[in-house]
């Protein structure tokens, strides 16, 4: 299969070549870029292709990189992992939940790589303490009422990003293709998962949830009570007759604490 014509692809990541890495990590096919708009445009483009299941589009950097509700941002050469896994499920139901399993894998992965354990924000964001270690976005294409393909972008500060206070990394001695090598199969496992969440993943992610019991302002004003089997994030909102909702998008925006 050849790789979409991008500038900077020069085939090596951290020394390694694609074939190295596909090989290392029990993948069909691995692309590599120097830099690159988004991975997850490549991915897009290999999928329609009929890349299988498996294949991996990495980049040193990304001036595009693609976030949830159209936000992008400029991932930093070589500061930390920027992937995105193609991978062809068909079970729609869990596709609701993918993120958050994905979210689980990660932080079960990479805890062996920070200073603490790492904690999880609804939808799809991984925090160390109260700063932003990372996040996931997954982006599926459909044929006939059918996911054909999923996308799943995921971006790693392996160090602190330069200038943004609320942002952290990994520990000073984690190496990127350590990292890379660990987070892969927890990406694809949680992928190859069937169904909602069950009881021990929602009790996995109660364990790590940065949100439970505290205030939020979006996507509705209340207090946080984790969430459900569907992925649903439950919020105790106040009135005259007080009851628990439970929102199926948008982002969560916590009241800022004195």
């Amino acid at each position: 299969m050849s790789s979409p014509a991008e500038p900077g692809h020069p085939g090596r990541y951290d020394g390694l070549r694609g074939d190295d890495i596909a090989e290392g990590l029990a993948l069909p096919h691995a692309v590599i870029f120097d830099t690159i708009g988004s991975t997850l445009d490549v991915a897009h483009a290999l999928a329609e292709e009929g890349a299988p299941a498996g294949t991996l589009v990495l980049a040193d950097a990304q001036s595009a990189g693609r976030g949830r509700q159209g936000r992008t941002w400029h991932s930093e050469r070589g500061a930390g992992i920027w992937l995105t896994l193609v991978e062809r499920p068909s079970d729609v139901a869990a596709l609701d939940v993918l993120s958050l399993r994905i979210g689980l894998g990660l932080a079960r992965a990479l805890d062996a790589f920070a200073t603490e354990a790492i904690r999880l924000k609804w939808p799809n964001d991984l925090f160390v303490g109260d700063r932003k270690l990372g996040g996931i976005l997954v982006e599926a294409r459909w044929r006939a009422g059918s996911p054909e393909w999923v996308a799943i972008g995921v971006g790693v500060n392996v160090r602190a990003p330069s200038g943004e206070a609320r942002a952290t990394g990994l520990r000073d001695d984690a190496v990127r293709l350590a990292v890379l090598e660990a987070i892969v199969p927890a990406i694809r496992t949680a992928a190859a998962c069937v169904g909602p969440l069950d009881e021990s993943e929602l009790r996995a992610f109660a364990e790590r949830d940065l949100a439970a019991g505290r205030r939020c302002v979006e996507p509705v004003t209340g207090t946080v009570r984790g969430i459900d089997a569907s992925g649903a994030l439950l919020v105790h909102v106040p009135s005259d007759e007080p009851r628990t909702v439970a929102v199926r998008s948008g982002s969560l925006l916590l009241e800022e604490t004195p």
